[in-house]
C-alpha cells in the first residue's frame, strides 16, 4: 500500500504536535556547558548547551532574562528547565528555556567576572563618580537583616561612639532570590522618602559566595551607583569582595568596620577638642606675654627718650649738613675769585694803557684808525700819535723799512 506523500510544513506541524504531547520533552531540565552566545537586538538570547558528546540549541526570552541573577558567560556549566519547541520554517528544534541554575562555585566565579567587566566598561566603578561620606553625620540608614548579628553590631558601635546619631533600619533578606530585590528597592525608598539622610550602609556578615550573591547582581549595583545619598558596603569578612563594594562610595572590610567609618567617636572629638583647647590657651598665652613687653617698650619715658635722641641725631645731621654745604660753597667761590683774578690779569696785561705806560705810541690816520704797518701810509699823509699823556699831530716826511722801499 503506497503511502501518500505530505509536504514539509505538514510533517514539521506533526513533529510539533508529538513534542508538545510528550510530558517529558514538555517539562525537561538538562545539564551541559554554554557555548555560542549570541544576544539579539529583541532582548533574547541563543546559544548552544553541550557536553562531551552532543549538543543542542537553547532559546532564552527577554521577558524571562530579568530572572536570571547573575551575568550570563561562555563556558558555564548550568541546569536549563525547560521545554522542546520545534522551529516549523527552519525544520529545527531547540531548548525553549524557563528557568537556569548554575552549576558550582566556579561558574558564579565567571558571572562575577562577566559583571564585574561589564559595569566597569559603562564606569560604575570610577572614583570621580565616588561621593564623599559625611563627617559628621545626623541619620544613618541600615538596610540588612533585622535578624542578623550584622545590624546589631552596627547598631552596638554607632551609639557607643556617637549616640546623638539616629539610627533607622530597612529590613530586608541579604540572601535568596529575593534578596537582590529588596536590597534595591530599599535604597531606591531612602533615597524618595528619607533625602535627609545622610548615610546608607549596605550588607550583612559573612557566609559562602552563594549566600552573599544578592550582593553580585546587576540590580542591586546600579541602585547603588543611582544613589543620591552616599553609600558604605560592608558585605561578608574582610578576603570577601562582592560587586556592591566595586560600585559603593566606600568599602568596608566588614559589618563593624562601616559602623567605625560611618560615624566620628564623640570620645575621640571630646579628647582632640580638649588638646587643642590647651594648645590654644598656650599660643594665647605666649602671644599676651609677647605683646606685653611689646607695650612696655613704649611708655611715655621710653617714648620720651626715644623721640630726644631722634632731635638729637637730627640736629647733629643738620649742623653736619650745613657745614658741609659752607664749605662746598667757599671752595666754590675761591675757585670763581681764582678764575675771576686770572681773567683781570689777562685783561690788564692786553690793556692799550699799559703798553703806551712802557713808551710804546699808538698810531692812527686821519680817519682815527689804528694803522699797524708802514705800508698803509705815503710820504706826505697826515697821522695821529697817542702817547700815555697826550696825543700828536705828524706828517709823514720818509718811509724806511727792511722790506719796504722808499715811497
Amino acid at each position: 500500500m503506497a503511502i501518500k506523500p505530505i509536504k514539509v510544513s505538514q510533517l514539521n506541524g506533526y513533529i510539533k504536535r508529538v513534542l508538545q504531547s510528550d510530558p517529558l520533552l514538555g517539562n525537561v531540565s538538562v545539564i551541559g556547558e554554554v557555548s555560542n552566545l549570541k544576544h539579539h537586538g529583541s532582548g533574547h538570547i541563543y546559544f548552544t548547551l553541550k557536553d562531551e558528546l552532543s549538543k543542542i540549541n537553547c532559546f532564552l526570552g527577554a521577558d524571562l532574562l530579568k530572572d536570571i541573577h547573575f551575568e550570563f558567560a561562555e563556558g558555564m556549566e548550568i541546569t536549563a528547565t525547560g521545554y522542546i519547541a520545534i522551529y516549523e520554517r527552519g525544520g529545527t528544534y531547540s531548548l525553549n528555556i524557563r528557568d537556569i541554575q548554575v552549576e558550582g562555585i566556579g561558574n558564579l566565579s565567571v558571572a562575577f567576572e562577566k559583571l564585574k567587566e561589564k559595569l566597569a566598561k559603562e564606569g560604575l566603578f570610577d572614583e570621580k563618580q565616588k561621593k564623599s561620606i559625611s563627617l559628621f553625620p545626623h541619620n544613618i540608614a541600615l538596610v540588612t537583616s533585622e535578624t542578623g548579628a550584622a545590624v546589631k553590631d552596627i547598631i552596638k558601635i554607632i551609639k557607643n561612639r556617637n549616640n546623638i546619631v539616629n539610627v533607622m533600619i530597612f529590613p530586608v533578606l541579604v540572601q535568596g532570590p529575593n534578596a537582590a530585590g529588596e536590597i534595591s528597592e530599599a535604597i531606591y525608598k531612602v533615597n524618595e522618602l528619607y533625602p535627609q539622610t545622610d548615610t546608607i550602609i549596605i550588607g550583612r556578615g559573612g557566609g559562602s559566595i552563594e549566600e552573599l550573591w544578592a550582593f553580585n547582581e546587576e540590580i542591586v549595583a546600579r541602585s547603588i551607583f543611582a544613589s543620591k545619598i552616599p553609600i558604605i558596603s560592608a558585605v561578608g569578612h574582610e578576603i570577601d569582595f562582592t560587586i556592591s563594594d566595586f560600585v559603593a562610595d566606600k568599602r568596608a572590610e566588614t559589618p563593624t568596620a562601616a559602623a567605625q567609618m560611618a560615624v566620628p567617636d564623640i570620645s575621640e572629638l571630646k579628647e582632640y577638642i580638649f588638646t587643642v583647647k590647651d594648645s590654644i590657651h598656650h599660643l594665647l598665652g605666649n602671644k599676651m606675654r609677647y605683646y606685653e613687653m611689646s607695650v612696655a617698650q613704649y611708655n611715655v619715658l621710653s617714648l620720651r627718650a626715644g623721640l630726644a635722641d631722634r632731635i638729637d641725631n637730627a640736629i647733629y645731621k643738620s649742623d653736619h649738613l650745613k657745614k658741609e654745604m659752607e664749605n662746598k660753597v667757599l671752595s666754590i667761590l675761591s675757585e670763581y675769585k681764582n678764575t675771576v683774578e686770572m681773567s683781570k690779569q689777562m685783561l690788564e696785561s692786553l690793556n692799550p694803557t699799559d703798553i703806551l705806560r712802557r713808551g710804546y705810541v699808538a698810531i692812527t690816520d686821519r680817519n682815527g684808525l689804528i694803522i699797524s704797518s708802514v705800508e698803509y701810509f705815503n710820504k706826505g699823509d697826515s697821522l695821529t700819535a697817542s702817547f700815555i699823556d697826550g696825543v700828536m699831530d705828524c706828517r709823514v716826511e720818509e718811509i724806511r723799512g727792511e722790506n719796504i722801499g722808499e715811497k
